[in-house]
């Protein structure tokens, strides 16, 4: 029988020995100093050893302790080496399907769909609920595993956010039982409990006396003069701010008849195959006589880089998206007016003025069902013309503070 004192002043030899305690229990030493416990037994008629740890991390009691364990399982007819071998494997597999693996796993599925910003922005609502339940196998998380996840974030106030990552957190248990690693969805048992959000519009002026002071405050702004032509252009344009910001040069066609700012498919607000796809077409705007006139005051400034507002700090990116929404809380219309509020504005006044309602969507890039869609890219386009010069004259009479809503009579 081994003793602690025997086991402490053991010392190595040239060669690996043993010291034996009993019941096939021994301590093997190296030549190199460690201490390894062993166990030897048989199973199946042959002879076989297992590891038990190293000493001094597991003591001799430990060491005793582990060997009856063998010999239990022994005695039940398992063998003690292929249990442990399958407890590895069952552990290998049950960190392979924690959430936050599955969750990663179908990020990665979905990535080719996705548009890298649109990729990332589900990533990180995932992230949010890693820490409460990423490391647990999902398979075992119920609905009480996700309630003390919600109250947290209902407690932060973003209603919106929270149903976004619960649903985000539903398809990762959508995914794993389609992989057949889960047999129900708790996060689909849970939304009824999450808050619903009530959509609100962007702020944005539509009363054509408040719209006059806002342009004549935006021909006063006092920041760059690349920011100062956006503002200028927002209203005229009336596009998605994202389309307004990253305008190219490239894209712009200020000879011929028809000016125009031809937004490249991959711009446009698509899903990932079709800003991808060969066929699908840009979206025109046609520019008026005093959107030619501002862009031929900047091109001298920014003509020879690529974006019409490059970013301050880094021309070779374009303006950042808080930067015209930060100007417009400059100039005073914090919480009244956003970059996004000038399609509000055009949509509300065009309809007033008597514009049809296919050329204004079709000019504010809506998708509409059936062969009327988005995607013929002359659609209205004739009327899309006169409509944007008349929107950029009855703008002109609103800023001079002469200008009122007034029918447009279309010609026959």
């Amino acid at each position: 029988m081994l003793t602690d004192t025997a086991i402490r002043k053991a010392k190595p030899k040239a060669k690996a020995y043993k010291l034996a305690d009993a019941g096939g229990l021994y301590l093997e030493v190296a030549p190199a100093g460690g201490k390894w416990w062993r166990l030897k037994y048989r199973y199946g008629g042959k002879e076989k050893r297992i590891s038990l740890g190293t000493y001094p991390e597991t003591s001799l009691a430990d060491a005793r302790v582990k060997r009856e364990e063998a010999k239990k399982l022994l005695k039940d007819g398992i063998d003690p080496g292929q249990q442990r071998k399958a407890e590895k494997l069952a552990g290998a597999e049950r960190a392979a399907n924690t959430f936050e693996a599955l969750a990663l796993e179908w990020l990665e599925v979905r990535r080719s769909e996705w548009m890298p910003s649109h990729h990332e922005k589900q990533a990180g609502r995932l992230r949010q609920a890693f820490p409460w339940i990423g490391h647990k196998a999902i398979a075992d998380i119920g609905i009480a595993d996700l309630r003390p996840m919600l109250e947290h974030l209902k407690r932060q106030g973003a209603t919106d956010q929270t149903r976004r990552i619960i649903q985000n957190v539903a398809s990762v248990f959508d995914y794993a039982i389609t992989l057949e690693k889960a047999e129900r969805n708790p996060a689909r048992d849970l939304l009824p409990a999450v808050p619903k959000h009530h959509k609100k519009n962007f702020p944005a002026i539509k009363d054509p006396a408040r719209v006059g002071e806002l342009l004549r405050a935006i021909d006063s702004f006092q920041g760059s003069f690349p920011v100062a032509c956006a503002l200028q252009l927002a209203p005229l344009w009336f596009c998605r701010p994202g389309e307004l910001r990253a305008a190219e040069w490239a894209h712009i066609d200020l000879e011929g008849e028809h000016p125009t700012y031809t937004v490249p498919a991959a711009k446009r607000k698509l899903r990932k195959a079709q800003k991808e796809a060969q066929d699908t077409p840009p979206h025109i705007v046609p520019l008026s006589r005093q959107a030619v006139a501002i862009l031929q005051t900047l091109h001298p400034l920014t003509g020879r880089g690529r974006y019409l507002f490059p970013g301050a700090r880094d021309p070779g990116r374009c303006l950042s998206d808080a930067a015209l929404n930060a100007a417009l809380a400059n100039l005073g219309f914090k919480g009244e007016m956003v970059a996004h509020g000038f399609r509000h504005m055009a949509s509300t006044l065009l309809h007033e003025m008597g514009f049809s309602s296919d050329a204004i969507e079709a000019q504010l890039s809506h998708k509409t069902p059936g062969v009327r869609g988005v995607y013929n890219k002359a659609q209205y386009l004739p009327e899309r013309r006169k409509m944007m010069q008349a929107w950029a004259d009855y703008l002109d009479s609103l800023r001079a503070g002469v200008g009122n809503v007034v029918a447009f009579k279309r010609s026959a």
